[in-house]
């Protein structure tokens, strides 16, 4: 498999390309680690860049960017690539020599891709230890020497004296030839990385101190990790999973090493593995659930001057997102086009968008996606709209009532899987089409969203395609009450919604939990900020859009809460959010979240200078009802970012856990001026493991840095 790998993909010329004017020659190349793709300017000269594999999300073939689109005139399609990086670092769009270069690439990036998807455990680790060593070897001989070694430490966020440093390098230099080579750097390495944070907690169960016997393994899952599955299976199959060593399976044992690897995989991380699947009951309203929604999705940077580009939609729907936005003004040639209006942001064309909900919808949920559209077309334009949505889309759009029955409350994910649905004003309402009231106008008068009442044209094509989310101007909650739709969607700026909250609370999940409501960022945002949408999901509101864009806190928890039940998009509110009439104590004490921070690992360095090592504190943050609001902090930990240890306890009292995140917040402590930021992982309070567990670290961009992470220990008392 290598070998055919490595001829795919031996030193290629591939044309790397921005734009329609700007188009270079670049040779391309995998490193012999299979891991780090390298490359530079066909000119002379000796720098180069280079990404790792790990760096990939997918690679698109063909004509999948806009501006590989924008030459497909000037290269087929089957010479074009698209790499997609993770997180919102940009794409790379190539064009290779032939169809046939371009296959190798695509197949061979691929199947890397896929292998390191399907390591195991002890290869990342390997594969992390190789990448360190070739990091070191400056002068690329294959071995390290001292000074080499020295360096590493630096990189690696290490502060340790010359003298304990040359003591491990001695003791790992087994040939004594001043070197170190691939098996010694492995033994230099496990010297550096030992963990005695988690050798306490093995000894601790261990008869011998040597290995933990099926028993002693049964006994730790029980006692700490608290683990409710049928025991002798589980610790056997744990066994057979991490334990490296034949011997030790033989006995039904597990050593220390297969102990590390059980606490470092999915089953010793912080969540819980059983909630990561689609686990929730999909077949109630809509309206029941919170729902992934992206603001303004055109949008790539901010709000005032930003390029809008279809990549926006792609990736927010790449990431489970499920209420994507588009703001349609009319446009040259009879199309209409997508950009934020009266702004110098870029325009893309309405019909491209279509084409990329036709590609994307449905690649990583198949739970329906609405398309909310703020609608500034004239009625010529909109029948263009309604066209491109018929055309493109065919029986995914949703055009009609389910079972063409006049329909008492909203369908649900289940009902509706596969389906896109418009968002958006609408003629008359739902009844009117079952009771035969509605004469056929080609076009008919609206009242717009907004405060000033105006009225607008709506084309009838487009109004149809309108059927379970009408977009309504909201006037007040006993209004709604007695006189809204279960299919009328209001919508509401961050602000308004944060005084209705204010003024009517209980109104407003009541309002909630009999139709879908929308918040959205406010119109001074113009660099794209995010407000905190946990304030919107206390309140039962669904469709929370945020600006996918930007990274920190805001798209954190969006991230977090929506990590779970299969990243689908939909995550089911709780009971006393779904049921008219129900009641809540938010006051009342429910359980005591106890959590202590033991170790750190490998944390990444944050300051480009080579001397500087951080100094890592962590900070715990729960999101939930303003009872539950609160940060606690570790110590800070001097000049060590690669194994800090603390063991400090903090406590909390949540009172509403349905509701609760937990965000776990890594900085670098700066008395003189703002922490640093280093890493964090959100996730719902729900989904919690208890006991000795590893928290995997994501960078603000929102993707995996590992091995970087922390080592816990969590306990959950309920309250009576």
């Amino acid at each position: 498999m290598k070998i055919e790998i490595e001829n795919s993909m031996n030193i290629g010329l591939l044309v790397k390309v921005k734009s329609r004017t700007w188009k270079k020659q670049r040779y391309f190349k995998l490193q012999d680690d299979y891991m780090t793709i390298w490359y530079k300017s066909k000119k002379a000269g000796n720098t180069h860049s280079t990404f790792s594999v790990s760096d990939l999300e997918a690679i698109r073939d063909g004509h999948q960017s806009e501006v590989l689109l924008s030459i497909a005139d000037e290269f087929p399609a089957d010479r074009c690539f698209t790499l997609v990086f993770r997180g919102r670092r940009g794409n790379l769009d190539l064009v290779a020599e032939s169809a046939d270069e371009a296959q190798s690439w695509i197949n061979g990036m691929r199947t890397l891709i896929e292998n390191l998807e399907n390591m195991g455990e002890r290869e990342k680790l390997d594969q992390w230890i190789g990448d360190w060593f070739r990091k070191a070897d400056k002068n690329n001989d294959g071995r390290m020497n001292f000074k080499e070694v020295q360096d590493l430490l630096k990189m690696m966020n290490v502060d340790m004296n010359e003298h304990h440093a040359h003591r491990l390098f001695t003791m790992a230099d087994k040939s004594q030839s001043g070197m170190l080579e691939d098996d010694e750097f492995v033994l230099f390495y496990k010297m550096l990385t030992q963990r005695e944070d988690v050798l306490r907690v093995f000894q601790a169960y261990s008869v011998d101190g040597q290995k933990l016997l099926q028993s002693d393994l049964e006994d730790f899952l029980r006692e700490e990790q608290l683990d409710e599955i049928d025991m002798q299976p589980h610790a056997k199959q744990l066994i057979e999973r991490y334990e490296p060593s034949d011997t030790a399976k033989l006995l039904n044992a597990m050593t220390f090493d297969g102990f590390l690897m059980y606490l470092g995989s999915a089953e010793g991380s912080i969540f819980n593995p059983q909630w990561r699947g689609v686990f929730q009951d999909m077949s109630q309203p809509l309206c029941h659930y919170f729902i992934s929604s992206s603001h303004n999705t055109y949008l790539m940077e901010d709000q005032l001057r930003g390029q809008s580009s279809v990549e926006g939609y792609i990736r927010a729907l790449s990431r489970g997102c499920r209420c994507v936005e588009v703001d349609c003004w009319d446009g040259a040639n009879g199309e209409p086009i997508v950009y934020h209006g009266h702004t110098f942001t870029s325009k893309i064309l309405f019909k491209d968008v279509v084409n990329a909900l036709e590609n994307y919808a449905f690649k990583v949920s198949e739970y329906p996606v609405i398309l909310s559209i703020e609608n500034h077309c004239s009625v010529e334009q909109q029948k263009v709209m309604a066209q491109h949505l018929n055309h493109i889309l065919g029986d995914k759009l949703l055009k009609s009532t389910l079972e063409g029955k006049a329909p008492v409350e909203l369908p649900s994910p289940e009902d509706l899987k596969g389906k896109i649905l418009l968002k958006a004003k609408k003629i008359g309402g739902l009844e009117e089409n079952f009771n035969g009231t509605v004469e056929d106008p080609q076009s008919g008068e609206v009242s717009d969203e907004d405060e000033v009442r105006s009225t607008q044209r709506l084309s009838k094509e487009l109004s149809d395609c309108v059927v379970y989310c009408k977009s309504v101007q909201f006037s007040n909650f006993k209004h709604s009450r007695i006189h809204s739709k279960f299919y009328e969607v209001a919508s509401f700026t961050e602000s308004k919604a944060r005084k209705h909250l204010r003024e009517a609370g209980t109104e407003f999940v009541h309002h909630n939990s009999r139709q879908l409501t929308r918040v959205y960022p406010s119109g001074f945002r113009t660099d794209s900020s995010n407000f905190n949408p946990q304030e919107m999901w206390n309140a039962g509101c669904q469709i929370v859009a945020l600006n996918f864009q930007t990274a920190g806190e805001g798209m954190d928890l969006n991230d977090g809460l929506f990590g779970q039940n299969g990243s689908c998009g939909y995550v089911l509110k709780p009971s006393f959010m779904r049921e008219v009439g129900s009641r809540f104590d938010p006051e009342t004490p429910h359980c005591i979240y106890i959590l202590k921070v033991i170790s750190g690992q490998q944390l990444p360095k944050v300051n480009v200078k080579e001397d500087s090592i951080v100094d890592p504190l962590v900070r715990v943050e729960i999101h939930g009802v303003p009872m539950d609001q609160a940060k606690q902090e570790t110590r800070y930990i001097e000049n060590n970012g690669f194994n800090p240890v603390w063991y400090d306890t903090l406590r909390f009292t949540i009172h509403t856990p349905e509701l609760a995140m937990v965000r776990f917040v890594v900085e670098d402590y700066d008395k003189t001026s703002k922490n640093d930021f280093v890493g964090q992982y959100t996730l719902p309070l729900s989904c919690v493991q208890q006991g000795y567990r590893h928290i995997h670290l994501f960078s603000k961009d929102g993707t995996r840095i590992p091995p970087s992470s922390l080592f816990v220990h969590v306990r959950i008392t309920e309250l009576e």
